[in-house]
């Protein structure tokens, strides 16, 4: 079942919020496709065949997560270890579940699960946007334009991986790709940081990474993203218990 087909049976409502979506979305894709693109050569740097590559990208479908893997899987790691730091590293998702799931509480758990592999950080950022959790209750436009948000993502990452991986032997690690794609990445993050819990995550996370960054195992990243996740938790406590007092 294609992410289109199953727009396409739906209201005129749902199609123009599908549409909404992809222009909204538009301009994250050369960021997407520039970061796809640096893991897609990291995977096949990292000695996985192809096939190997083409499967991680398909079934795994989070960067941080394979980045995060690869020098686990060339150092010989046992597999739980590659497994907790995977782990770890997509805890952030369980948030995304939690804030995105009601909305879409209402299709069948099959629909749900599928759904819930096509999330990922610029949905979770889009999304809440266009509807935050005040409109639960309301169905309309919702399908459609998660769908759209979606599409996009996982066509720009899945296009600029395969890329990354058919040039890794042609493209010389002298030409800064790895930067290139931290710089595009920034790109679309920068614009996301839109209040104090987004701001105060950045920055834990951005200083627990740099203070980290002589662990092994890239287990630095596991604990920025967890300390980022805090102090986003605990600037949103804050946020909500002074409006409470006010």
């Amino acid at each position: 079942m294609s992410l289109n087909t199953s727009v396409s049976g739906q209201p005129g409502r749902e199609r123009s919020a599908f549409v909404d979506a992809l222009r909204t979305s538009s301009q994250t894709v050369p960021g997407l496709m520039a970061w796809g693109a640096v893991t897609g050569m990291a995977m096949i740097q990292s000695g996985l065949t192809f096939w190997q590559a083409l499967a991680m990208t398909l079934l795994v479908y989070a960067g941080s997560a394979q980045l995060a893997s690869l020098p686990l899987l060339v150092a010989g790691a046992p597999v739980w270890m590659i497994f907790l730091t995977a782990l770890m590293v997509n805890l952030r998702f369980i948030i995304f579940g939690a804030v995105i799931g009601p909305h879409f509480a209402h299709l069948r758990w099959t629909k749900r699960i599928l759904y819930g592999y096509f999330n990922a950080d610029i949905v979770m950022a889009l999304f809440p946007q266009r509807f935050p959790s005040h409109t639960v209750a309301k169905t309309e436009g919702k399908r459609g334009y998660y769908l759209g948000l979606v599409s996009s993502n996982w066509l720009g990452w899945q296009s600029g991986s395969i890329a990354g991986m058919l040039l890794a032997s042609q493209i010389p690690p002298a030409w800064g790709i790895g930067f290139a794609g931290t710089l595009a990445l920034l790109a679309i993050t920068i614009p996301l940081v839109i209040n104090r819990s987004a701001l105060a995550s950045v920055v834990v996370a951005a200083t627990t990474a740099v203070l980290t960054a002589g662990l092994p195992y890239r287990l630095g990243l596991v604990l920025a993203i967890v300390a980022g996740v805090a102090a986003a938790m605990g600037m949103d406590y804050l946020t909500k218990r002074s409006s409470q007092h006010e």
